[in-house]
């Protein structure tokens, strides 16, 4: 008998080529439609993306302000209008940077300047970095003028401070640190 017994290396070889080839086949499928799938799906993408940009980058209309906040600013932007004089201005010192006689100095200051003193006291904190001068409403033109006459440079309307506690005076200073 001539016929020769195959080996099973050599049975092998050819189904492992095969396979190769069916592998490489399948990558190069897998390319092609990752490809026409990223066509396909590339300009509606692009197209919202566009849309989402120009959305982001175009300014939005401010929301209307409330009627109060509106009158609140420009309250706070008008002039401050003719002072009264400063012997018809009660002001009411505090102490607020904890060194013992500082309110009562800045009173005797605030009287030779010819303003009337409600009274000297300890402030609530005694923490203030800082002088600043506050006034009840209808008083700013006389805030600026003291705050201008002191070199404070922190005005502003009562807060954190009860008119009750002005002992009658329309104005307060908080003496600060500096």
């Amino acid at each position: 008998m001539d016929a020769s017994f195959l080996t099973s290396q050599e049975l092998v070889r050819p189904w492992r080529r095969a396979t190769f080839l069916a592998v490489a086949i399948a990558v190069v499928e897998l390319i092609v439609i990752i490809g026409v799938g990223a066509k396909l799906l590339a300009r509606p993408v692009a197209h919202v993306i566009q849309q989402e940009a120009v959305a982001v980058a175009t300014p939005r209309p401010a929301a209307p302000q409330p009627k109060a906040l509106r009158q609140a600013i420009r309250r706070a932007k008008a002039p401050a209008g003719k002072a009264r004089p400063r012997g018809r201005v009660r002001i009411m010192v505090f102490n607020g940077n904890g060194r013992s006689g500082a309110a009562g100095a800045e009173a005797t200051r605030l009287s030779h300047l010819g303003y009337k003193v409600a009274g000297a006291t300890n402030a609530s904190h005694q923490d203030y970095a800082t002088s600043v001068v506050m006034y009840r409403p209808g008083y700013h033109a006389e805030g600026l003028r003291l705050a201008k006459d002191l070199g404070v440079r922190v005005v502003g309307p009562l807060d954190g401070i009860a008119v009750s506690a002005l002992d009658g005076g329309q104005l307060a200073v908080v003496v600060g640190a500096r």
